[in-house]
């Protein structure tokens, strides 16, 4: 990583820090994990992300593997491999789609054949957000169609809480991954970005 990562079992400089580090452990079952040991540099901002991801990962009524597909793919999009290797596991374990599925998910150009309508749905709107920012009429209707107005707030979230992820784990090298997979930093063309 660019910055030390601070020590599992860190001593802060006040009280109110302290107090967040536990409660990033509590989400975490007792244990920091290398993106908290980046974030706790600043303990304010840690703390504000511990939360809001609490409620991104465990609080809302997306499928495991709708939520999981999205933030695979937005690892891949962006080069986060750190945040592949702990996500991708996690959507292979919802059985819903196969591990060739998932393996294809690293494929940029991919644009979702073998993948059910919400799950293909789920992919053009994460790649349109993540590449680009800007979603087509004709994604996000799709994207409206085939789930409830809550499930696209949180899709929509979802998306963009890891993105904002991904680029902190780039930026930091967060993970080590960076040389491990060689990243490649030109901006690719997803064949489906915002095409329809």
């Amino acid at each position: 990583m660019r910055l030390p990562y601070i020590d599992d079992d860190p001593k802060m400089e006040t009280p109110e820090d302290e107090a967040v580090v536990q409660r990033v452990k509590e989400r975490r079952g007792g244990k920091l994990i290398a993106l908290d040991k980046s974030l706790l540099h600043a303990p304010p901002v840690a703390d504000g992300w511990n939360s809001f991801l609490k409620s991104i990962r465990t609080q809302t009524t997306l499928s495991d593997s709708v939520r999981e597909l999205a933030i695979s793919r937005v690892a891949v999009l962006n080069q986060a491999w750190y945040e592949w290797s702990q996500h991708s596991p996690l959507l292979k374990q919802t059985k819903v789609l196969s591990d060739d599925v998932v393996e294809k998910i690293k494929d940029k150009s991919w644009t979702g054949e073998g993948l059910d309508e919400k799950h293909a749905a789920v992919l053009a709107y994460t790649d349109a957000m993540t590449i680009g920012c800007i979603v087509k009429q004709p994604i996000f209707d799709k994207l409206k169609e085939l789930f409830k107005e809550r499930e696209v707030v949180e899709i929509t979230a979802t998306v963009a809480a890891y993105n904002c992820v991904s680029r902190f784990l780039v930026a930091l090298d967060v993970g080590e991954m960076a040389e491990k997979y060689q990243v490649d930093m030109k901006p690719d063309v997803v064949a489906h970005s915002n095409t329809l």
